[in-house]
């Protein structure tokens, strides 16, 4: 597959993680195994126009982003190492984050559907749908969600939708989910994406309902810049830049908060809050050095920060 080679990773990572870390041949086996053209065709969404921040960049080295078969077989064997100390333990935390039973679950950008099968899993009764801009990534997901309906001893089916469609305007109905998810997705996009994206969610969401965000941590990603530069990600600058907090409150979201997970990550939750009610959000600078800020927000006499 090709590569820029004018990048951090590509000069020292890559030749480590291509000889030791990733079985190159087990991936070329799964690629040989589906006519992957056909299964992303057959999900493939006519109706879908790709933004220019999505299919004009490189993402991850690898030309032509995330539309590609290649990024798609690839995204799985590198992200495992790119979410340290164990990407199930970093995901899982999200899992633990979720308050009640939703019944129907929106998990946005959800690329190759780990965190998708796991959210089908631990609410096992509830409708899932997963929703991505790369048919690739879907076809993929969709054949990882089948395999584990094959490998289950009891025979029961992983039972998830998944949607190629763009999240930030996804089509469905107002108040028609209980909880909306993404997962590595807004360091991916612009800053005003990422927004555009919260403010769908909030829409999508039923009174009550909740919104969970699990990305890079933004406070140590802006203050140690190497990271920004290992991985070919155009917008992690501008995402370090900003915050979360500051996005979910915007989009009216309350009870918003940010938790630090493992140093390198963050989870940052929120709730859409009875109609009528304000959510007020406050900036102020803090010690943590320039271009740093903390936010609040006043819901319902409850004053929630973040930083």
């Amino acid at each position: 597959m090709p590569v820029r080679n004018d990048t951090i990773f590509e000069r020292f990572l890559a030749p480590v993680v291509k000889t030791f870390l990733i079985d190159r041949d087990a991936i070329l086996r799964y690629y040989q195994s589906r006519d992957w053209q056909q299964e992303s065709d057959r999900l493939r969404n006519p109706a879908v126009e790709y933004p220019s921040y999505y299919s004009s960049q490189n993402f991850h080295s690898i030309e032509g982003g995330y539309l590609s078969v290649e990024a798609a077989l690839s995204y799985d064997p590198i992200t495992q190492y790119a979410l340290p100390p164990n990407e199930t333990w970093v995901r899982k935390a999200l899992l633990e984050r979720v308050q009640g039973n939703p019944r129907r679950i929106l998990d946005l950008g959800c690329g190759t559907g780990t965190s998708t099968r796991m959210l089908k899993r631990a609410f096992p009764q509830a409708e899932v749908i997963g929703l991505d801009l790369s048919p690739y990534m879907l076809a993929v997901a969709e054949d990882k969600a089948k395999g584990d309906s094959r490998s289950d001893p009891y025979g029961n089916r992983l039972d998830i939708q998944f949607v190629h469609q763009n999240a930030e305007q996804t089509g469905f109905p107002d108040a028609s989910f209980d909880l909306v998810t993404a997962t590595l997705l807004f360091h991916e996009t612009p800053p005003e994406v990422a927004q555009t994206i919260l403010r769908e969610a909030f829409r999508l969401l039923t009174v009550g309902g909740q919104v969970l965000v699990l990305d890079g941590n933004q406070s140590v990603i802006r203050q140690t810049e190497w990271l920004t530069e290992i991985f070919e990600e155009p917008y992690i600058k501008a995402y370090a830049a900003g915050s979360v907090d500051a996005w979910m409150g915007k989009a009216g979201f309350g009870a918003v908060q940010t938790d630090s997970l493992w140093v390198i990550h963050q989870i940052t939750q929120g709730v859409k809050p009875l109609p009528g009610q304000q959510v007020r959000s406050v900036e102020f600078a803090t010690p943590l050095g320039e271009g740093d800020r903390q936010w609040a927000w006043n819901w319902g006499g409850e004053t929630v920060r973040g930083g």
